[in-house]
């Protein structure tokens, strides 16, 4: 029998008054979503909010009209056109509004169908796998530091602890379509996959989140609170996100559970 576990929190954090994260679950759909606005006037909290509905909103309404099963090329394009919508919703948001003039949003978007999972993303929100007690992430951030990673000019944890690692070198709504990264990956029996924004691991490094995950892991809401727990326990400086999922066996999706849940949304 095939079941998918999805647990996650978003809190403000320790540091900051307002919290532009979101965070969206949708275990009918096999999906889960996490994304980090930015901008001034509350700008980066309508700008993630827009990109998880009209994301939320595609896929479900893609997979519910197709009612495919473990396709794959539906869920790639599904994932594909969901970001491009969001994109093209925040950017022409903020160009209707000036206060809204700027405001842009990273996401990280996972869809899961039978043994494959799909993930798209922009900027620094990432998506790791837990995998027989080791962690890996497996989305590549598009950030300066990345850029410098890549180069060999800085390492992981230099990078993490640079005062510029922040700076995002893509993001939904700043120019008129965006370049995302849409990548497949299989799925196995007892996979572990956690989606956070840079508030989680900023904090905490892959090593944080490995322990948590060895200790917790089985329970992926005890799993989720320790996290959100301790990056506010060390200061909590920016909004925490983080979703887990994990999948028992093939995940197939469910036509009638799936039109009930485009109903709701």
């Amino acid at each position: 029998m095939s079941e998918l576990l999805i647990f996650g929190l978003t809190d403000a954090g320790r540091m900051r008054d307002q919290n532009e994260d979101q965070i969206a679950m949708a275990p009918e759909a096999g999906l889960a979503i996490v994304a980090d606005g930015m901008g001034g006037h509350r700008a980066g909290e309508v700008a993630s909010r827009l990109a998880v509905e009209t994301i939320r909103r595609h896929i479900v309404d893609t997979l519910t009209d197709t009612m495919a099963t473990n396709n794959g090329d539906i869920e790639v394009s599904a994932v594909r056109d969901a970001i491009q919508q969001a994109n093209k919703a925040i950017y022409d948001h903020a160009h209707a509004n000036p206060d809204y003039a700027g405001m842009g949003s990273t996401i990280v978007v996972a869809l899961f169908y039978g043994e494959k999972l799909c993930v798209g993303h922009v900027g620094d929100s990432r998506l790791y796998r837990y995998r027989d007690t080791i962690l890996e992430q497996i989305t590549q951030d598009h950030s300066v530091v990345q850029e410098l990673i890549s180069r060999g000019l800085v390492t992981a944890e230099e990078a993490r602890l640079s005062i510029s690692k922040n700076l995002v070198t893509r993001a939904l709504g700043i120019d008129p379509t965006v370049e995302a990264d849409i990548n497949k990956h299989d799925v196995y029996d007892d996979d572990v996959y956690l989606l956070c924004s840079d508030g989680i691991n900023d904090v905490l490094a892959d090593g944080d989140i490995e322990m948590m995950l060895t200790e917790h892991g089985r329970n992926i809401e005890t799993a989720v609170k320790a996290m959100v727990n301790t990056t506010n326990d060390r200061g909590g400086p920016d909004n925490i996100s983080a979703v887990l999922v994990r999948v028992r066996g093939g995940f197939e999706r469910n036509p009638e559970a799936l039109q009930k849940l485009r109903e709701q949304i």
